[in-house]
């Protein structure tokens, strides 16, 4: 008998239901207090520069990570990075985070997609089991385990005597010996390295960072295996093979202890191991100018050894599976009828699988992770989510539809409500409408950019937002318009059989004088074609999407060269030298060497970082403030905003032509809000390009290339990017932009269309003209979704 009870009151553990923030102050937030509904797909938007990053990773997602941390023990601590706690309040209900961002995968050479992503780790014990012949354990097809063998004599303890026992140990690895699993081979040109007319005492060497005042001098003197007061070009032959080639050897010099090393071997170890964009500007200059790279002769770029090449599975070896496209490695892996490793077949399976589901099924495993973008990046790293079996964790996106054609971004967006379907809870941090439309919660942080922004300006449903009138509710339906007539090309860039990559021999005449728009799915050669056959020509300047290197230290004022002419301003009004001006030179304050924070390490716990109380984070020392320009001092005008310092600079006393014309770039670009004396590390990746862009645009090139602008920029900002590509093209240079953004292609003059589809269903030219007859033909993904977007 079953007779209907009133249903019992709800489980405490279920009213935990929101992630709830009171008080965040990072940043520019200004106390923000908010509620976030737990599973479910959360959007975050506002203009560039607003907070949403401050709010989501560097509070929300900052103090999970900080939380997780604190539960190992302290010598696992120690061993990972500290994280301060954020300044906030209140954080309650958090969930595990984990976060996806855009930052690009490791510049390390030896990184590459299947080693990034642990399908690489399945191949090599798939090829160990079922290769023939069989070579070796799962290590005998890494490429970055070298093969080595020994013996000699070891001594072991037995009832209480020393017995020694001649013992053997051999260690098959895959490593191509010749390149040393690199898959290219380093020449070094000799002239660039030394002037040999020179003796080494007369600074022969024209490598950076080795003068001979140093400790390198003193290990060049003391070592006696050359007269460094002797020409170069005098050396035997042992000594300049003891200059340029000496295996390590112990040295005494003045009485101290010092290893001897050639310049090649050191040069290898200390600049070659590194990605080459991460090196300083001038060493990668000196990489650039004295090393040729070339593939490995001995290995033909695969990385592996003989052996690991000659094992095979149905005549495919390794090498030739990780050169494959995945989306034929997944057909191959899946005609495999193995039951003696089906479970590790089937999990490869489902890896490859997530590949082509996410719209990166043009890649090969080999593929460097260094050369992927932002947004393949991103994806690459959600490879790892997609079949994960935890739930009731908070995935954190930053922009996911970076980098994306509207055709891929319908499936990105599934693959986030997926997530979300499985009970997790999705925070997007995004401007496109597409994605916007699909969020159950939406919070849009404004009013404006910087210290206008860091507020919540509206909290909601996406049709609530559309009615808000904030400044994303009003632009959110925004439509560009095709263009009524378009300009006509002073010239053309012809390129000739482009075949980088996966383009299949392309021939085509780029219009010079016009905005030039390149477009095409994820993946169908943009990026080859325009980097590969345009960018290295005299007089192109390319802004592509490579992170800005820069420490704290670093600031839109030192990196744009704007403190240059500041200074000097500064030091000609006061009759003092400009060095007093830089808070990394001599005007630094002495306590806390011009960081404005003294940072104290704590060692496991989250180091701290206080305000120096000597300059009270100023940066300088109390005499350089003394010092006044047009009634400012030197702090105050790094304290501006750029729009303010624009004011400042173009008129009355503190008049300064030079600084003037930096700021108007940077206002040009729609940087307006930024401080002069901002770190670079704060700054957001779509503030980071902008930057970069004011920074070229004084370059004297007649056509640039700019790789998707609108990356990180709100609807609202994208028209003021549309006028300055205008304004670019009306002063007479020619605009070449890749870009999936709609409004970009609505507004070109001439667009060139890529595919039809991505690796090596792509690398063809589908559609050459102007946008209405792209909308007009409707022949290619591109036009549909174009004529769709202009309502044609």
């Amino acid at each position: 008998m079953r007779t209907d009870t009133p249903s019992p009151a709800p489980h405490a553990a279920d009213t935990h239901d929101m992630i709830r923030v009171q008080g965040a102050r990072e940043n520019n937030l200004k106390d923000v207090s908010i509620e976030i509904p737990k599973r479910r797909l959360t959007v975050f938007t506002g203009v560039s520069g607003s907070g949403k990053s401050s709010l989501v990773f560097g509070t929300i997602a900052a103090e999970s990570q900080r939380l997780i941390n604190e539960t190992y023990s302290t010598f696992v601590q120690g061993f990972m990075p500290t994280l301060a706690r954020p300044e906030v309040d209140v954080l309650d209900g958090l969930t595990t985070a984990i976060i996806v961002d855009q930052e690009r995968m490791g510049g390390n050479p030896r990184s590459t997609v299947g080693t990034a992503t642990d399908a690489n780790a399945m191949l090599r014990i798939l090829f160990s089991r079922l290769g023939q012949p069989h070579i070796g354990s799962a290590q005998a097809f890494s490429f970055n385990v070298a093969s080595i063998s020994g013996a000699g004599a070891v001594t072991i303890e037995r009832g209480g005597q020393a017995v020694k026992e001649r013992r053997e140990f051999s260690i098959t690895g895959g490593m191509c010996p010749r390149c040393e699993g690199t898959g290219s081979v380093t020449t070094f040109d000799l002239t660039q390295l030394y002037d040999d007319s020179k003796s080494l005492n007369e600074g022969a060497l024209t490598i950076p960072g080795y003068s001979m005042d140093g400790w390198y001098g003193r290990i060049f003197s003391g070592c006696g295996f050359f007269d460094p007061d002797k020409p170069i070009r005098k050396f035997t032959k042992k000594e300049l093979h003891d200059l340029l080639y000496k295996e390590p050897v112990k040295i005494k010099v003045e009485g101290i202890n010092l290893t001897y090393e050639g310049l090649i071997p050191k040069i290898q170890k200390s600049m070659l191991a590194k990605d080459v964009d991460s090196m300083q500007p001038h060493i990668r200059a000196f990489v650039e100018r004295v090393v040729t790279f070339t593939t490995c002769p001995d290995c033909g770029g695969t990385r592996l050894n003989e052996a690991a090449r000659s094992s095979k599975i149905s005549g495919i070896s390794i090498a030739d599976a990780c050169a494959m496209q995945i989306s034929d490695l997944a057909d191959w892996v899946r005609a495999l009828d193995e039951p003696s490793v089906a479970p590790l077949l089937g999990k490869l399976q489902d890896t490859l699988d997530s590949f082509v589901k996410i719209g990166l099924g043009y890649l090969s495993l080999n593929r460097p992770s260094g050369t992927l973008s932002g947004g393949e990046a991103q994806r690459t790293k959600m490879i790892r989510h997609l079949g994960s079996s935890l739930t009731d964790v908070t995935y954190v996106f930053d922009e996911p539809t970076i980098g994306l054609h509207p055709h891929d971004i319908q499936r990105m967006n599934e693959l986030l409500l997926q997530l979300r379907n499985k009970g997790n809870t999705v925070l997007v941090v995004e401007h496109k409408p597409e994605t916007i439309a699909i969020a159950d919660h939406v919070v849009d942080l404004g009013p404006g950019a910087g210290t206008a922004g860091g507020e919540v300006v509206f909290e909601g449903t996406v049709e609530g937002l559309r009615a808000s009138g904030t400044r994303t509710g009003r632009h959110l339906d925004d439509r560009a318009h095709l263009k009524p007539t378009v300009r006509t090309p002073s010239g053309r860039l012809e390129v000739r059989g482009a075949d980088t990559h996966n383009l299949q021999n392309v021939d085509v005449d780029i219009p010079l004088g016009v905005l030039t728009v390149v477009t095409g799915v994820a993946g169908s050669g943009k990026s080859s074609l325009i980097h590969g056959s345009v960018s290295g020509r005299d007089g192109v300047v390319t802004v592509d999407q490579g992170a800005i290197r820069g420490s704290r230290r670093s600031n839109p004022a030192t990196y744009t060269g704007l403190l240059d002419p500041i200074r000097k301003a500064f030091a000609k009004a006061n009759g003092v030298k400009p060095a007093l001006f830089s808070a990394n030179s001599e005007g630094a304050c002495p306590a806390c060497n011009g960081a404005g924070v003294i940072y104290t390490d704590l060692a496991m716990m989250a180091g701290v970082a206080t305000t120096c109380e000597e300059c009270e984070g100023k940066r300088f020392q109390a005499s350089v403030l003394e010092y006044h320009l047009g009634g400012r001092d030197i702090s105050e005008v790094l304290a501006m905003s750029v729009n303010e310092a624009e004011e400042f600079f173009g008129a009355g006393e503190a008049r300064t032509p030079a600084a003037h014309k930096i700021l108007d770039r940077l206002a040009d670009v729609g940087l307006g809000y930024l401080t002069l004396g901002q770190p670079l590390t704060t700054l957001s990746g779509g503030e980071r390009q902008r930057l970069k862009l004011a920074t070229q645009m004084a370059t004297s090139g007649g056509v640039y290339v700019l790789d998707e602008p609108t990356t990180g920029l709100h609807l609202a900002d994208v028209e003021h990017l549309l006028a300055l590509l205008d304004r670019l093209v009306d002063s007479g240079k020619s605009v070449i932009v890749i870009e999936h953004h709609q409004a970009v292609m609505a507004h070109a003059d001439w667009i060139i269309d890529l595919g039809p589809g991505a690796g090596h269903d792509g690398g063809r030219i589908v559609f050459e003209g102007t946008p209405a007859d792209l909308v007009a033909a409707r022949s290619t993904l591109t036009g549909e979704h174009l004529a769709a977007y202009v309502g044609a």
